[in-house]
């Protein structure tokens, strides 16, 4: 359970900073924009992702038991704090996002970090091309400019009122979202070190402001970012109120803590390194009550943050630190400009990272799993899309453990082996 920042430290040296320094504010660059669109997909104050990344972005690294693990907001969250916040409203996020991150410290001081393993993996891969699809629906509106009210909730009813709404879609935000989209892909694959999304966002901000284009901005629709962090406070801490958000804390504790340790373990396949699972669940548990003393959402390992600091060079969690820092400075320092971000950019960016999420290249592999996986993450898919995200993940896991319990007592010769 020891941060691997205690082990990283002795022999570091002046050029091994400059290099953390300099790939954690490659990092910060693309965390940026990315927070902002998480938080408004969400439902939250734009400023609330922002807090998100500094302090459980932090946290993360300080504590972590990865190298270079960057935390922070994630897509993942979007569908369960989306329905948090509009049933209790953000108080009521606020406790939900408290009681998970005491839930994962309990976890980890427990040494519950090496279950994640036992998830069945058809309802990981289930959950998230189902959320990715939520998200991707809910960027419709402000990709295509669509004039609607406030979008419902359920998933089918959504998609009724965006096709209702399709006679008022407005060509200049089309073109700014399309054009946000293929400039991210291209710079991605030209520059992939550096931070094209702040380019590409930036780039079609400034074309909606320098040609006066009728788009949607995001200081037109949530007024001006805080230029500081909110004080630290505590929610209502009524015993009514903490029986009602459980349900939700458990969701939020299991996606922080899955998402956390697939996103190391994806890191370490990149460095050649062994993260240690129960320090990186204990400072999930400490960056999300972190971040629920400021008013933010909910924190995790972010697989896409992560691979883009490994890829800039960074070395240690100090990158991930930094990352955080660079975020606060530029809040402290710059968050008018936010103001001029266009909601259509915004949106490309967050279809591409639901795009990037489902992990398209997997798919054809899918299609080779035994039928009785292939069927167990099509029906978490289905159910995190239709349903509800815990229905989804408790029937899923539930049959994904039968299923197991069931191979392991059939005969050998009769035992159809998954292809991993």
């Amino acid at each position: 359970m020891k941060p691997k920042i205690l082990s990283t430290l002795p022999g570091y040296t002046a050029a091994m900073l400059r290099t953390d320094v300099l790939a954690g504010i490659t990092v910060a660059m693309v965390a940026l924009p990315l927070s902002i669109a998480i938080a408004i997909a969400s439902g939250a104050d734009p400023a609330t992702g922002l807090t998100t990344a500094i302090i459980g972005g932090f946290l993360i690294s300080a504590l972590g038991g990865s190298r270079v693990q960057i935390g922070g907001p994630t897509g993942a969250f979007i569908v369960v704090v989306y329905g948090v916040i509009a049933e209790h409203g953000h108080d009521g996020l606020v406790l939900a996002t408290l009681m998970a991150g005491a839930i994962l410290l309990i976890a980890g001081a427990l040494r519950a970090g090496s279950l994640v393993r036992h998830i069945p993996e058809p309802v990981i891969h289930g959950f998230t091309i189902g959320i990715a699809i939520i998200i991707a629906t809910s960027q419709i509106r402000d990709l295509l400019g669509l004039s609607t009210e406030d979008l419902p909730g359920e998933f089918l009813d959504k998609v009724a009122v965006l096709w209702q709404a399709r006679d008022t879609l407005s060509a200049p935000a089309l073109s700014i979202g399309l054009g946000t989209m293929i400039l991210i892909v291209a710079l991605r694959r030209a520059a992939p070190r550096y931070p094209g999304l702040i380019v590409a966002v930036g780039a079609a901000s400034a074309a909606v402001a320098l040609w006066h284009l009728p788009v949607d901005t995001l200081g037109a629709r949530y007024g001006a970012l805080p230029a500081t962090l909110p004080m630290p406070a505590l929610p209502d801490l009524s015993l009514a109120r903490l029986t009602d958000l459980l349900p939700s804390a458990l969701v939020i504790a299991f996606l922080a803590g899955v998402e956390s340790l697939l996103s190391a373990s994806v890191a370490d396949r990149m460095i050649g390194g062994k993260y240690r699972p129960n320090a990186e669940v204990i400072a999930g548990g400490a960056a999300n009550i972190g971040a629920a003393l400021f008013g933010g959402l909910p924190a995790t390992g972010a697989i896409a943050r992560t691979a883009t600091n490994v890829r800039a060079g960074g070395l240690t969690p100090v990158a991930g630190m930094v990352h955080a820092l660079t975020i606060l400075i530029v809040m402290l320092l710059a968050a008018p400009l936010a103001g001029y971000l266009a909601m259509p950019a915004l949106a490309g960016l967050l279809i591409l990272t639901a795009w990037n999420m489902a992990e398209p290249q997997k798919w054809r592999g899918y299609m080779a799993l035994p039928r009785a996986d292939l069927a167990l993450l099509l029906l978490t898919l289905i159910l995190t899309v239709l349903a509800d995200l815990t229905v989804a993940i408790g029937t899923g896991v539930a049959l994904g453990l039968a299923l197991r319990l069931r191979r392991r007592n059939v005969p050998p010769a009769d035992w159809d082996t998954p292809d991993r």
